[in-house]
């Protein structure tokens, strides 16, 4: 199958390959877009391979909307690549394979997208999964908390992280909310908007 696939990304804070399905069906406040081409799950994995790292992230817009990602998920793990997806959480992670970990973004009120969860993602989370709430102020972090209680998942999950939205919320901020509250988050920055201008595309 053939699906819209943005060019190959290189994380900077690992040696992870990142393949951006760019197809979407929402657009939260902060949500950049990248360039895409139609690519066939073949030619994506070719250009995986020669970029040298072992750990592959798919993400997107919503990578669960195209259907070519399941063959790409099953192709990369055939070759021995560590595979995770990174999904908004309204689309029904059911039929992602096994090995792969999920990253489940639960989208938090101030997103704007926070209605749309579907919440039976949470029940099949896994013990290699994670958990990610993008922050905007005290509202979603006290709403991610109550999720985080609620679905227990601080012991059922390998992470839950709590990202401040960058230039709305202050990293020191969260990171007082969370050790003041002994909150089980891991507080994680959007490493490419410091890296590089918050502007650039590709990163």
């Amino acid at each position: 199958g053939s699906f819209l696939a943005a060019p190959r990304v290189a994380r900077a804070q690992a040696k992870t390959g990142s393949v951006a399905l760019v197809i979407g069906n929402s657009k939260y406040s902060w949500e950049s877009s990248l360039p895409n081409v139609k690519r066939d799950v073949a030619d994506v994995v070719a250009e995986v391979e020669g970029c040298g790292c072992r750990t592959v992230e798919i993400t997107g817009g919503e990578p669960l909307l195209q259907e070519g990602v399941y063959d790409l998920m099953s192709a990369l793990l055939s070759r021995g690549f560590e595979v995770l997806v990174e999904t908004g959480g309204h689309r029904s992670t059911a039929r992602v394979p096994a090995a792969v970990t999920t990253i489940l973004d639960v989208k938090c009120p101030g997103s704007g997208e926070g209605g749309k969860t579907d919440w039976s993602n949470l029940e099949r989370l896994r013990l290699h999964d994670e958990v990610k709430f993008v922050i905007a102020d005290r509202a979603d972090y006290e709403y991610a908390r109550e999720i985080v209680a609620r679905y227990d998942l601080a012991a059922r999950v390998a992470a839950v992280h709590a990202s401040p939205v960058h230039d709305v919320l202050h990293p020191r901020t969260l990171a007082e909310w969370v050790l003041a509250d002994r909150a089980p988050f891991r507080v994680q920055l959007q490493l490419h908007k410091y890296i590089w201008d918050p502007a650039t595309r590709g990163v």
